[in-house]
């Protein structure tokens, strides 16, 4: 009978956070799969865990996730941990969990601390929609194309990041988003955690004068539903009216249709839309 794979949430700071079930279950499991051993090492000591640990990584992660396959098929329960927080979420967890579907191994969560849902609900800003970027690709080409589709994203946005890099990143985001506000987080759960709540252009400025310690995650506000609407209606507005008309009507759409098409693009009434018409006449 094949073993399991646990994915163990671990704090994200505050070892006060760690859950009495994954405590349990690191203890039980046959082996323990961890990002960094380094790291995962002074957890396991905190919390007197004497299981076997076996590293798995981004560089390592297809050859030992196949080995950690055959294990669990073998019958071995094995746990995966992160550096901090929750696998699976920006590491390379995700790729092990879809190697385990595939073989037919079951998959379990072990829910805990996640950076990303704790910034967002300290941020102040919209909850109940998000989207989670982590970490900005490295590659400047691919780059752009997330901040162009990042652009007209009206959903709250969460990003990861690193301090030394932060500061160039609010740049890029303001370049390319224009003015939003955003709260930056640092230090969570732990002792100097802080929750910067301001605007990206006073983000920039703070963070080129006082240098940010520890990883950051950035929740930025979304495009406003408003502002995009408001900017259709004028690039609309500056088509001449029987240039618009002539868009909807060679589409199919005949005069009744298409003056309620037009007046709907320029956010008007269709009776005012009927009255330029026979003004232009």
């Amino acid at each position: 009978m094949s073993g399991k794979l646990y994915l163990c949430a671990t704090p994200i700071g505050n070892l006060e956070d760690m859950t009495y079930r994954v405590v349990r279950i690191l203890k039980e499991a046959d082996l323990i799969a961890a990002e960094d051993t380094r790291n995962s090492i002074k957890l396991l000591n905190h919390f007197d865990i004497k299981t076997p640990m076996t590293s798995y990584h981004e560089y390592n992660k297809i050859d030992k996730g196949r080995y950690l396959v055959e294990q669990m098929q073998a019958g071995k329960n094995i746990a995966l941990v992160t550096d901090a927080g929750t696998p699976g979420i920006s590491d390379p967890g995700e790729e092990l969990v879809a190697m385990c579907w595939d073989a037919g191994i079951t998959v379990t969560a072990l829910p805990g601390a996640a950076a990303c849902i704790t910034a967002l609900t300290l941020s102040g800003l919209p909850t109940r929609r998000f989207a989670f970027e982590a970490f900005l690709p490295s590659d400047k080409k691919e780059k752009r194309k997330v901040l162009e589709e990042l652009k007209n994203e009206t959903r709250t946005i969460v990003l990861y990041e690193a301090p030394h890099r932060l500061v160039r990143t609010l740049q890029e985001l303001l370049e390319a988003l224009g003015e939003r506000r955003i709260s930056v987080c640092r230090e969570l759960t732990k002792k100097h955690e802080t929750i910067f709540r301001t605007t990206l252009s006073e983000a920039v400025t703070y963070y080129e004068t006082n240098a940010p310690k520890g990883e950051c995650v950035l929740v930025l506000e979304g495009r406003s539903r408003s502002e995009m609407e408001a900017e259709e209606q004028q690039r609309w507005s500056e088509m001449p009216l029987k240039e618009h008309m002539e868009y909807y009507v060679n589409q199919g759409a005949d005069r009744k249709e298409a003056m309620k098409r037009v007046a709907k693009d320029r956010g008007v009434s269709k009776r005012d839309i009927y009255q330029a018409l026979l003004e232009e006449e």
